[in-house]
């Protein structure tokens, strides 16, 4: 397995030659004057920020409620690209799923010697309370926002799973309907795949795994840490946009087999809850003693039955970092398939020759945490100064096992708006998958930009934007 860096694929450029699927876009953008840009850009802006759509960083100073960069120069996948991720995605999905019945249960992949056992067993992610118990038609993970990235014209590879609340869906939603507001003659021109459905699959995939004790249509909420969370705005869009209760743990309450809802007209039972807020707040008296933010009593309700919570307790083992290197193994011991989705290759540091191989090329690898998240806890050593590697690879000697490390990869270049026309800017892609009584997946997801020249750092807190991404439908 070698570190050495590829060249970079640009999207929209073979050569001097456009690519099909760019053709339009870029006859729109010679069209359009700087002037007229310009205007746009202070438009998307502005319906942005009149809607809300802003993420919070708190301890950074200034205003901890930003507006998130948005670029109006879409992504564009064909149908065939796209049909070769929805299988793979799906795959993965469902493979995921699998595991975390498994290791809940019979654990019969550790048993069979694919996976070490102090992986799953001792992994801060894994809840002893969710031993022994099957959540509702088997699925753990109830939304599962699969990161890619790109290297070449066939060439998708998985970065990361996020199995337990993955964030930045209402993104992918508000950036196409701001998009089709500003340019519908675009939407006019090109076959794009609607992503709108979204919403509509999400509540319908929550009722599909309602509990056994409810015997008439399932009352959703979602649950919320409140409106400091960074991404409070979400919780209530798809409140809005599912036609559900948003609520706070003091909003409900357990009384007999059952939670249930303060309401002005008295109590109502809740039956499926989506739940917004970390593992160890959602039951003071089962995890966090000093939780403010869930509901007393609320594991018992779950494991006897009378509500579902998505995504269920203790799922979060599955999008562990150190477990993410044994997903394709995942896939054939549960599916008895080959993944369609390769991993980046991926050194793990609890490993002796691993992590010699890793302290000896630390300049041009990625080095991340394995319960790291959201761009943080990580160095990328072809970016980074001596003294900056020199610190990293202290804190890898200290404490090997909280690390894993990947090539340096030429993430895939999309042009995107900068002051002088467009340029080339690294990107990649989050789609949501939903699993419920079906595997839902509406096409695209979000593409996330990292808008500074030369960054590979995408998230939105690192200073990472959005895009429009679409689907060419056949």
């Amino acid at each position: 397995m070698s570190a050495k860096q590829a060249p970079i694929f640009n999207e929209m450029m073979n050569g001097e030659d456009v690519r099909a699927a760019y053709r339009n876009l870029e006859q729109w953008y010679r069209s359009m004057p700087a002037e007229l840009r310009s205007l746009k850009q202070s438009e998307a802006e502005a319906l942005f920020r009149r809607v809300g759509i802003t993420f919070a960083v708190y301890g950074e100073g200034g205003d901890p409620e930003r507006l998130i960069p948005f670029d109006m120069f879409p992504r564009v996948l064909t149908d065939g690209e796209w049909r070769k991720l929805d299988r793979g995605i799906r795959q993965r999905a469902a493979a995921l799923n699998a595991f975390l019945c498994d290791v809940y249960g019979r654990r019969e992949i550790i048993r069979a010697g694919r996976i070490p056992e102090h992986l799953v067993t001792n992994n801060e992610a894994y809840e002893k309370a969710a031993v022994g118990f099957m959540p509702p038609k088997g699925v753990f993970s109830h939304i599962v926002g699969v990161d890619l990235v790109r290297t070449g014209p066939d060439q998708f590879y998985v970065l990361e799973d996020n199995c337990r609340t993955p964030s930045g869906v209402s993104y992918m939603l508000q950036n196409r309907e701001i998009m089709m507001r500003m340019y519908p003659q675009l939407f006019m021109e090109n076959r794009i795949a609607p992503v709108d459905g979204y919403a509509g699959l999400l509540k319908k995939t929550l009722a599909s795994v309602a509990p056994k004790k409810c015997m008439s249509e399932p009352n959703i909420v979602i649950l919320t840490p409140g409106q400091f969370n960074s991404a409070y705005y979400e919780h209530s869009f798809l409140a809005d946009l599912m036609g559900v209760e948003l609520v706070e743990g003091q909003d409900l309450f357990v009384e007999g087999d059952f939670v249930w809802m303060k309401t002005t007209e008295g109590p109502k039972k809740v039956d499926v809850i989506y739940r917004r807020i970390d593992d160890s707040f959602l039951d003071p008296l089962c995890f966090r003693p000093d939780s403010m933010l869930g509901v007393p009593g609320l594991m018992d309700v779950y494991r006897s039955g009378g509500v579902t919570i998505c995504s269920a307790p203790g799922a979060g083992v599955a999008d562990d970092k150190a477990i993410y290197t044994y997903v394709p193994e995942m896939v054939r011991f549960y599916l008895g398939e080959e993944p369609v989705l390769e991993n980046v290759p991926t050194w793990q540091c609890a490993k002796k020759d691993d992590c010699k191989y890793v302290l000896e090329h630390l300049p041009e690898l990625v080095v991340k945490e394995v319960h790291g998240s959201g761009g943080y806890g990580m160095l990328v050593g072809p970016k980074s100064d001596k003294s900056t590697i020199e610190a990293f690879e202290a804190k890898i000697r200290e404490n090997p096992e909280n690390y894993i490390a990947q090539p340096t990869l030429s993430l895939s270049a999309c042009p995107t708006f900068v002051e002088e026309g467009i340029a080339p800017r690294h990107v990649d892609l989050r789609p949501y998958c939903l699993v419920g009584e079906k595997i839902e997946l509406v096409p695209g997801g979000l593409t996330r930009v990292a808008l500074t020249e030369g960054s590979l750092v995408v998230n939105s807190s690192q200073g990472g934007g959005v895009k429009d991404t679409w689907v060419l439908a056949e």
